[in-house]
């Protein structure tokens, strides 16, 4: 049976795991809302610092499903783990630095050009994991349940045994992150349209 066996929801002030706050923010902290996270998970990697927003939520909540899900990695070949990945508005916010830079810096920002595509944030968990599966950042008007479940299925077919997917919205007005890891178990909870879309709701709205 396929159930989604961990997930993470990182709202405007609070981050949950598999339904539980481990995480809130502080709003007299000079530091942004993701580097919060970083900081009180006590979480190790210097390239952190260096990536985009869209890429600090993927590395975020990939890292706390990890822990969530002790052994995922050595569970699986390194081809194995699929990651799925949309949201709404692709790499907006980083492409409106970018221009930001050239129009009022001189000179467009190398280290934000990196980051002008959405699937640059598949990149960076797959390379820090070492996960060389499948993978695709889709740009929907709005989270689709039907649209894990469809892909899941050509994936599993073509041989992967685990998903990494999920909602990744991350603009200057509002955050909006929901992933989950699918496997094969006897139990958890089933992958399907309705759990999917009761485990997403957030309902969060705010800037990170």
């Amino acid at each position: 049976m396929r159930v989604i066996t961990a997930y993470c929801n990182l709202r405007a002030d609070e981050v949950l795991v598999n339904g539980e706050v481990i995480a809130r923010r502080d709003a007299a902290s000079e530091d942004s809302w993701f580097k919060q996270i970083y900081k009180q998970q006590e979480l190790a990697y210097p390239k952190f610092y260096k990536m985009d927003v869209l890429s600090q939520a993927g590395y975020l909540a990939s890292e706390l499903i990890k822990r969530a899900n002790p052994g995922i990695t050595e569970a699986y070949a390194d081809d194995e783990i699929a990651l799925v990945f949309a949201n709404a508005s692709s790499s907006a916010e980083t492409d409106r630095r970018f221009l930001h830079s050239y129009e009022q810096g001189g000179s467009p920002s190398p280290s934000l050009f990196v980051y002008t595509l959405p699937n640059i944030v598949l990149g960076e968990i797959a390379i820090l994991n070492k996960w060389y599966g499948e993978n695709m950042f889709a740009v929907l008007p709005k989270f689709a349940p039907g649209f894990y479940l469809d892909y899941s299925r050509i994936l599993r077919a073509s041989g992967s045994r685990a998903l990494l997917g999920g909602w990744l919205e991350v603009t200057a007005a509002g955050t909006d992150v929901f992933l989950f890891m699918v496997e094969e178990r006897t139990s958890g909870t089933e992958f399907n349209s309705e759990n999917l879309l009761h485990l997403s709701q957030t309902g969060a709205v705010a800037a990170y």
